[in-house]
């Protein structure tokens, strides 16, 4: 892991080569992250894992002048981006779905359509942006919980605060949003 953190500091200072260095060392940590959020998504769901990771990769390649603090730190940044890859495409289904310039279609049609259910991702994002407004902490472990697949201890060190604290905020979470959004 050290050649990882080495190669965050240094395109953290502005080089790209070491992203270009750095993506083979993590590109299957990405992809297992990937597949597990698309385990999450509707049936039928066309996106694949690899298209995930190179969309998140895309806008992670603009982003300069970050300091990484270590694997964390890169691995919840991913997952940040990999939330709104797939948040920004559930919002273009739905737009789709509500017919975005296609003309309208017959109420058969219609009927079909009307079965599927649109993955909670929406859901979840609109619920979590909510609890962010009262309890941005709390939020953030979820974040990287639920989309970075971080585990408590990564998720203390990239936060700075305790095991015990992340634990708590990750069961207090849970259970907002268990209440919020009426299912498990």
């Amino acid at each position: 892991m050290s050649s990882v953190t080495e190669l965050l500091v240094r395109w953290g200072d502005g080089d790209q080569g070491a992203f270009t260095e750095l993506v083979p060392l993590v590109y299957d940590e990405l992809r297992q992250l990937a597949r597990f959020h698309l385990s999450r998504e509707r049936q039928g769901c066309t996106l694949q894992a690899t298209a995930l990771v190179h969309e998140a990769y895309l806008r992670l390649v603009d982003q300069t002048r970050t300091r990484w603090n270590g694997r964390a730190h890169f691995f919840a940044a991913a997952a940040q981006v990999m939330r709104r890859v797939l948040v920004d495409r559930a919002r273009e289904n739905l737009a789709y779905k509500r017919g975005e310039g296609i003309a309208p279609a017959s109420l058969d049609d219609a009927l079909m359509v009307a079965d599927e259910t649109p993955f909670p991702i929406l859901e979840l994002d609109e619920a979590l942006n909510d609890f962010a407004t009262f309890d941005p902490r709390r939020a953030r472990v979820v974040e990287l919980r639920y989309f970075g697949g971080l585990s408590v201890k990564e998720i203390a060190e990239v936060m700075d605060i305790s095991e015990a604290t992340v634990k708590r905020d990750w069961a207090l979470a849970r259970a907002w949003l268990y209440r919020r959004l009426g299912r498990a």
